[in-house]
């Protein structure tokens, strides 16, 4: 999946409108980059006040016990870590922005392509069964009470950072083009409310490039950043994914440090900018490094997966409400 999505996205940097396409890329990526930090600092505040450290979750038992048993299982091992894989993706992306290499290209497209298909027509669909057997074991373990009204607060605060980042977005794009910027953020809510209904960035751009327009921006520009920003601008999925983890770890008595924390939001970053713009891509591309940074196995993991599709259209509104910034 990391090669799939990473590389060809490193590459295409190289090609096509230059240096609007380099500035929004960066634009993107510092954004995001903002909220994972502000996520950061805020939820390193707020989460030890409202989520108690104990063992209830490093206590569950993997949840893959309590789903369906398999007829068989097929053991296949990993061609290479998640660390190797993501700086193969690096040196080749970066090979691959400066140079033609139209046949590798090529095939890194289609095997992108590939890769998203399985994503869209085999993960997403079996994600509600593996959430139903997160929930099914945290009741077998007398947990679910305690741990759902715990994960309400979780969601409750991500949703007020995500406001407060919008504003910030907003406040900022205001100040540049000298517009009240609570009545452009005002414009972008019919992008907003229809990103809640479809979960992904892709299916709202129609709307989200209509809204931009109204807000005044030259329709040339609108028409290059707006599909290019619901791929690449992805700081609402990565302010849950941040927060989640934070208060995942809190919740398990892990240890939550800058210093683990700051490399993580930088390599979460570059993912969200390869993640797929489909409803639970950026969670499922974030995976790898919450394994191999944040130390993450497959009961946390599963958690994560859980918290982030049961507000993933929150995070969806985000993405593209900012796009409008």
């Amino acid at each position: 999946m990391i090669l799939g999505l990473v590389t060809p996205a490193i590459g295409d940097l190289g090609k096509g409108a230059g240096k609007l396409l380099l500035i929004t890329a960066m634009i993107a990526y510092g954004s995001t980059l903002f909220s994972g930090f502000f996520t950061y600092f805020s939820g390193s505040t707020i989460f030890p006040q409202i989520l108690p450290a104990n063992a209830e979750l490093t206590a569950m038992e993997n949840p893959e016990d309590f789903m369906l048993t398999p007829y068989f299982v097929v053991n296949m091992p990993p061609l290479m870590d998640v660390m190797t894989a993501l700086l193969l993706s690096f040196t080749i992306g970066l090979g691959l922005s400066n140079i033609e290499g139209g046949i590798l290209r090529a095939s890194f497209n289609d095997f992108k392509d590939i890769i998203i298909k399985v994503i869209e027509a085999v993960i997403i669909p079996l994600l509600p069964l593996h959430i139903f057997g997160i929930f099914l074991n945290m009741t077998v373990s007398g947990q679910v009470a305690s741990i759902i009204s715990m994960f309400l607060k979780v969601i409750i605060v991500i949703f007020v950072l995500h406001v407060l980042l919008l504003l910030t977005q907003f406040t900022i794009a205001g100040s540049v083009s000298r517009k009240n910027p609570l009545k452009l953020l005002k414009n972008m809510l019919p992008a907003y409310a229809t990103a809640l209904g479809t979960q992904s960035s892709a299916a709202t751009i129609p709307v989200t490039l209509a809204q931009t327009i109204k807000n005044g921006v030259r329709k040339n520009i609108a028409i290059f950043t707006v599909p290019l920003c619901a791929t690449i601008h992805l700081a609402g999925s990565a302010m849950k994914i941040v927060a989640c983890a934070m208060a995942i770890m809190i919740m398990a008595g892990e240890p939550v440090t800058f210093s683990s924390f700051s490399g993580f939001i930088m390599m979460l970053g570059i993912t969200m900018i390869a993640a797929p713009g489909v409803p639970g891509g950026a969670i499922m591309a974030a995976l790898g490094i919450l394994q191999s940074m944040l130390g993450f196995n497959e009961t946390l993991q599963a958690l994560m997966i859980a918290l982030y599709i049961a507000m993933d259209s929150f995070g969806t509104a985000c993405n593209v409400t900012g796009d409008g910034a």
